[in-house]
């Protein structure tokens, strides 16, 4: 792992910001806390592609990078933080709403649905954007 890398590594001690799982020494995300919203193009041939520009450049730095999960990052994507928190909630209105083995897997009471909020890793441990962690 290089040393900017190691450092973004380090500000949760190797957990992912958002979801907390243990994240592997490869194969995790650097996800910009704050979108850099990529723009996007559109070619007949290759149809349509994020480019290497973006329409907040002074967003993408290592203090607005968190250590990240593949599934959250690719679920959050150009998502805000508050708007990647109501869509984990859709999750659950999709579920009840399309889903008959859930609905039913419910029934049996082999789920129970809690009404808890989601509240991030980096939220339960009180850190904020990019903060270093103590235990790095």
């Amino acid at each position: 792992m290089n040393k900017q890398r190691k450092a973004i590594w380090d500000k949760s001690g190797g957990k992912c910001w958002y979801c907390g799982c243990d994240l592997p020494e490869k194969g995790w995300h650097a996800d910009h806390f704050e979108p850099i919203h990529r723009k996007l193009k559109y070619d007949q041939k290759r149809g349509l592609y994020t480019t290497d520009e973006c329409y907040h450049p002074e967003r993408d730095n290592a203090d607005n990078k968190v250590p990240c999960c593949a599934s959250c990052n690719i679920q959050k994507g150009m998502l805000t933080v508050e708007q990647f928190r109501e869509k984990i909630v859709g999750f659950m209105n999709s579920l009840n709403l399309y889903y008959t083995q859930y609905a039913v897997a419910k029934r049996y009471g082999l789920i129970a649905e809690t009404g808890k909020t989601v509240e991030f890793w980096f939220e339960r441990n009180g850190k904020v954007s990019g903060e270093r962690s103590e235990h790095a």
